[in-house]
């Protein structure tokens, strides 16, 4: 992906990731129209932001494969309906992407986001202004969809930054 395309694909996704952020942190859930805008994102700008045609139909292709993928992860109960629907929402712009750098970035996001909810968590400023969100006091479950929406949106962000 081109630093150009990068761009023109984190200018709408900023923003449904923070949207997917905040609410699964509050409610737990991811909601489907988050889920529905980042699907749009790839078939309206997908293809200003990949160098060929067969690039963006890949997208698709990976799309389906990561939507399959995550149905089987939330029949086993190890992934939310809503993280399955929004990983197979974000999977195309991960198309040509260099598969160690990505699965590094994924373990870092994951790690990160982490350990930033439960810093956050435990600080009475941060709870206090945020008394309703369930996921300070969800014991069992993680919000993913912090992870997931730092996962796409660093990886957008490393795409601007020309490359060294």
């Amino acid at each position: 992906m081109t630093p150009t395309g990068a761009l023109i694909l984190l200018v709408p996704v900023l923003p449904i990731a923070i949207w997917a952020s905040v609410n699964d942190m509050k409610r737990m859930k991811i909601p489907n129209n988050a889920v529905l805008a980042l699907a749009a994102v790839w078939p309206l700008l997908g293809w200003l932001a990949v160098a060929t045609w067969t690039a963006w139909f890949w997208g698709f292709a990976l799309m389906a494969i990561v939507l399959v993928a995550g149905y089987l992860l939330y029949t086993t109960g190890t992934f939310g309906a809503g993280d399955a629907k929004y990983t197979a929402a974000m999977a195309p712009i991960f198309v040509g992407a260099d598969i160690l750098w990505l699965l590094m970035l994924i373990a870092g996001c994951l790690l990160g986001a982490l350990i930033t909810h439960r810093i956050m968590r435990g600080i009475p400023a941060v709870r206090n202004m945020t008394p309703d969100w369930k996921s300070w006091t969800e014991r069992r479950y993680f919000p993913l969809g912090f992870a997931l929406s730092g996962i796409v949106v660093f990886y957008l962000v490393a795409a601007i930054w020309p490359q060294v």
